[in-house]
């Protein structure tokens, strides 16, 4: 139960850490800063909506798309990001086609990246305490 909570924050971690990358390099990409709330809010909805995307949409392109199955990372993250902006409480907008696309490769490489990077620093961490108790 602990793993599953520790695997949850660093994905929602990711997400943040995703969003902000994106907001500091792109143009048009930013996150309202003067709203911590929203922020919070939209780090969450993004990654609440991403775990529940990309499950859905692998199954739906292996039974439909079998050759989209590559993109689904891509395609979720983009899905997830046009949610979170059109939601009014959410602290992100997103101006412009370049930055609609460079902002989904972004967020998208930078979340997936700390998914598989993040993961054994702290579960490695946890096993080691629990087998030193």
């Amino acid at each position: 139960m602990i793993t599953f909570f520790i695997r949850a924050l660093i994905f929602v971690a990711s997400a943040a850490l995703g969003l902000i990358v994106a907001n500091l390099i792109l143009p048009g990409f930013y996150l309202h800063w003067d709203d911590w709330w929203g922020i919070v809010l939209a780090v969450v909805i993004f990654a609440v909506l991403q775990s529940i995307l990309a499950p859905w949409l692998l199954k739906v392109t292996r039974r439909h798309a079998n050759a989209l199955i590559g993109g689904i990372g891509l395609i979720s993250t983009f899905v997830a990001l046009l949610i979170a902006v059109l939601i009014p409480a959410a602290g992100i907008g997103i101006d412009g086609p370049l930055a609609w696309i460079l902002g989904t490769l972004v967020v998208w490489l930078v979340t997936a990246l700390a998914t598989w990077l993040l993961p054994p620093l702290f579960i490695k961490k946890r096993v080691q305490e629990r087998r030193g108790s």
